[in-house]
């Protein structure tokens, strides 16, 4: 399948997390099936002397590959999988037209798109393929683990659901036909006055440090990853944000609607003082709740463990625990 988009892709090392002497890297390209194409970073066992199994990797929700998903992707190669750490659409390195959009199909078709380029590859186990999404791509992980049965098993780590939170609000506190109204009304409005402008605005990324003190700790939290310890110059949340009406589609399109139907395995990773982590138990509990499917799901809860811990702190992030899921589970 051709490739329709000529991508500018950095050549040296510019991560946010040091390169491993244990790992060859190396950047690819793949399209989907909207014809947009994707960049990745791809990590592979040195030495390695077999077909391997492998893993996709993306998210947070805003951030770049050079960030959390690569170092998971770094980390995941170190312990012996071919592994992919990609830009969703619109994002980072990848293609797409306009900018900084989100879209719960395209970005779940992301996904699928890194199974077929891994499928495919020489070195490459084809029965042996996992996933792993990270805060607002661990929803879209999941809904992929519903539509492609050549996903064996998959991680959502520190998850939301980006639809849940689009259209309720944090913690549902919006969950009401007017407050939707009023969100609808304002996006609508926007539209017509970016058309007649004839360019997007952005949405603010995380806040400027220091962040004031009566900030929510999340907030704060946000902006010392994106803002402080792992900014990025192409890093949506480290910047300028999403478009202003890049996550409208999110209010009307819900993810995850057959997500107790999903048979192969699945293990939801969150910290017990996340902010999010309601999303990760309803997650659960809705895949498991009258499911025929339940035995090969699992719900791990780091005590004490913030959301960001599930991004960067290696001491928290449990590496170790998703190497043996993946490897009880078929990737191996």
């Amino acid at each position: 399948m051709p490739l329709n988009e000529a991508l500018q892709l950095v050549t040296e090392w510019d991560k946010t997390f040091p390169k491993s002497e244990n790992v060859d890297h190396r950047k690819v390209v793949f399209s989907n099936r909207y014809g947009i194409t994707l960049a990745a970073d791809m990590y592979t066992p040195k030495n390695a002397g077999r077909k391997l199994s492998a893993i996709a990797v993306s998210g947070p929700f805003g951030a770049v590959k050079e960030q959390c998903s690569g170092l998971y992707a770094q980390s995941m190669a170190e312990r012996g999988y071919l592994t992919i750490a990609f830009d969703p659409s619109f994002t980072g390195e990848s293609g797409g037209r306009p900018r900084y959009m989100a879209s719960p199909d395209i970005n779940t078709e992301d996904f699928m798109a890194a199974v077929d380029f891994l499928s495919v590859q020489d070195n490459v186990d084809a029965d042996k393929i996992g996933i792993i999404g990270i805060c607002g791509w661990g929803g879209m992980a999941l809904n992929a683990a519903a539509l492609d049965t050549r996903v064996k098993a998959s991680v959502a780590s520190t998850m939301y659901d980006m639809a849940r939170v689009n259209a309720n609000g944090y913690f549902d506190s919006e969950d009401s036909e007017e407050a939707r109204f009023a969100k609808k009304q304002q996006l609508s409005a926007l539209r017509t006055e970016e058309f007649q402008a004839g360019e997007y605005s952005r949405a603010g990324g995380c806040q400027p440090l220091p962040v004031p003190d009566d900030a929510p700790f999340f907030v704060r939290d946000y902006s010392e990853y994106y803002k402080g310890r792992c900014y990025h110059a192409r890093s949506l949340n480290s910047n300028d944000g999403w478009n202003s009406i890049g996550c409208m589609s999110f209010l009307n399109q819900p993810i995850l609607q057959y997500s107790n139907e999903i048979r192969s395995a699945v293990l939801i990773v969150h910290g017990d003082k996340a902010h999010s982590y309601y999303f990760g138990k309803d997650a659960y509990e809705a895949m498991t709740r009258d499911s025929k499917y339940a035995a090969n799901k699992e719900l791990l809860t780091i005590p004490g463990a913030v959301h960001t811990d599930l991004y960067d702190n290696l001491e928290v992030i449990p590496f170790d625990k998703m190497q043996q899921f993946f490897a009880e589970n078929g990737v191996c």
